[in-house]
């Protein structure tokens, strides 16, 4: 009985790793909660461009962990990268608390500082995120990796249990509105200052228990400097190094630099955009080229590419809750919950509290479908997400055609869209990076957590576009007929505003025109949400079609 258990339990390293990662979401969610928030009535930004910056952040924040899986891999092993990792987004966060004590004495100090503390938190996050990843995968023997979904799914737990702890007290601290509804603007380094202090925690935890719980199935410390891998870490017949030829390199360079004027100059990307889809696809085509990799290999790194790729769209999705769902529970939401006016932050908590509930039930019942022969492979799991947001969206898209310039949405249809996102987020992350575990040759687990990841840099740099092209919600039409202006008449192009009204405009950060996409005009909320319907739904299509394929170059993994 005794041996059974052990053999059936999930190992203390994986616990090690979730309260690690849980306290790490604590910072990261909990500071992006406010962020888009403070950039506008701190930072007095306007709303498109506070969306496009928090695009920008979330991508690179999720472009910079293929630098730090390859550091990893190369030169200082998954544990120094972590710990490293931890102390930067830590710093980045007192940073940030800088920027909210400075900017009413000095706005311009404040905007630098705040450009900075995004930048640390940046490499913070890229050292971190691949290598606690990958770690997860190497915590189980070869016999036991089809528990990899179920591991994955109580680590993505720890993920969203620190989500709802960030997404409920930096709020509480950060975002704070008096009797009258006006909001303090000096709160905001408070929400910060406990992401800092969450993320020192997290990294004393890792830091003190790594070397007793964070071992391999023989007992050796996993995560240690490259040189210290022995040969039983890899396959049977697997190389245990890279070999990137010099012309590979030379290529992707090449690749890099052409990929670069496309995006900038054609598509019409900023540059931080332009870098995270470069960069990402040159590093991916750079991954392939490696002479060492055999047929099989190749095949699962082209399904992880793949994957990859559709994931964008979902993310693109999913990560509205910071930008455009936010700005619409602030402006145009009756947030009265059980007779508690929640703060608009704190509406994302739901995500974080769903995931909670729900991760545990999604264990259970991967584990029982497997047990009945009966599990869906990875693939149709993550195609079932992009239809699941595809339909949440279509939810919402209705709900706000009922309301128009005036009217308020109800809190309850913000909370069932983040119940159906949390579904959608439980068949597609935890699953996603499960797969990638099962497919990745060892010598470039951390390398394709970072290319893996790349679908996120790029989902979240396409929600940041997508997010700058909210039309204008009710709160701008009621300050626009206060200041004698018929906003709807300006953007439907009835009346010329003049120059006094255009400066009225632009001094309370109204917009007087109607945003675009893909060629069509975007005039109202409901065509806007129908933009994220329509690009998750034909992702999810053409993924169900591809499954057999990938089923076939997967090569026996599930």
């Amino acid at each position: 009985m005794g041996e059974t258990q052990v053999k059936t339990a999930h190992p203390k390293g994986l616990w090690v790793l979730f309260g690690t990662e849980m306290w790490e979401r604590f910072n990261f969610y909990g500071m992006r909660a406010l962020l888009t928030l403070f950039l506008v009535n701190s930072l007095l930004m306007k709303e498109e461009e506070a969306s496009l910056i928090y695009g920008g952040f979330l991508g690179l924040c999720y472009l910079t962990p293929m630098l730090g899986g390859f550091v990893a891999d190369r030169y200082l092993g998954n544990r120094n990268c972590i710990l490293l990792g931890g102390l930067l987004m830590a710093t980045g966060q007192m940073l940030l608390f800088t920027s909210g004590s400075v900017f009413e004495s000095n706005l311009d100090l404040a905007k630098i500082i705040m450009y900075s503390a995004l930048g640390v938190i940046v490499f913070g996050n890229g050292f971190f995120k691949p290598n606690i990843s990958s770690m997860v995968g190497s915590l189980y023997p070869k016999q036991e990796k089809t528990k990899l979904d179920s591991a994955f799914t109580i680590f993505y737990m720890g993920i969203n249990i620190g989500a709802f702890l960030g997404q409920s007290i930096c709020p509480l601290l950060g975002d704070v509105k008096d009797a009258g509804g006006i909001r303090d603007i000096h709160a905001f380094r408070w929400g910060f200052m406990a992401a800092s202090v969450a993320m020192l925690l997290g990294t004393l935890l890792f830091y003190f228990l790594k070397n007793k719980y964070v071992v391999s199935p023989e007992g050796r410390p996993l995560g240690g400097l490259p040189s210290k891998n022995v040969a039983e870490d890899f396959e049977e017949g697997e190389a245990q190094t890279a070999n990137f030829s010099s012309k590979s390199l030379t290529i992707a360079g090449i690749a890099f630099i052409a990929l670069g004027f496309f995006f900038h100059y054609v598509v019409g990307q900023n540059l931080i955009y332009t870098l995270i889809y470069s960069s990402g696809i040159a590093l991916a085509g750079l991954i392939i080229s490696d002479t060492s990799l055999t047929k099989i290999e190749r095949d699962r790194i082209i399904v992880i590419y793949i994957v990859s790729f559709f994931i964008i769209f979902f993310w693109a999705a999913f990560e509205q809750a910071g930008s455009s769902l936010t700005f619409i529970a602030d402006n145009q939401t009756d947030r009265n919950f059980f007779g508690w006016q929640m703060p608009p932050s704190m509406v994302q908590i739901f995500n974080g509290l769903f995931v909670v509930l729900l991760a545990v039930p999604f264990s259970i019942l991967w584990d029982t479908l497997r047990a009945k022969g009966k599990e869906p492979i990875s693939p149709v799991k993550l195609a079932v997400g992009l239809v699941v947001i595809s339909i949440s969206f279509f939810m919402i898209a209705t709900q706000v055609s009922y309301i128009g310039t005036s009217g308020l949405l109800l809190v309850k249809w913000l909370i069932l869209l983040y119940f159906l996102n949390t579904c959608a987020e439980l068949c597609l992350s935890p699953i996603g990076l499960s797969l990638v575990g099962k497919l990745s040759p060892k010598r470039f687990a951390s390398l394709l957590y970072g290319v893996f990841f790349l679908s996120n840099a790029s989902g979240y740099a396409l929600g940041g576009t997508l997010g700058s092209i909210l039309p204008a919600t009710g709160d701008k039409f009621a300050k626009a007929k206060e200041l004698g202006i018929d906003l709807q008449a300006v953007l439907d192009n009835k009346i010329v505003p003049t120059a006094e009204q255009l400066a009225l405009l632009e001094q309370h950060q109204i917009s007087a025109h109607n945003h675009f996409f893909a060629g069509f005009e975007i005039h109202n909320l409901y065509e806007f949400f129908m933009v994220f319907v329509v690009l998750t739904g034909i992702a999810a299509i053409i993924l169900f079609a591809l499954t057999p394929f990938l089923k076939k170059m997967m090569h026996g993994v599930r």
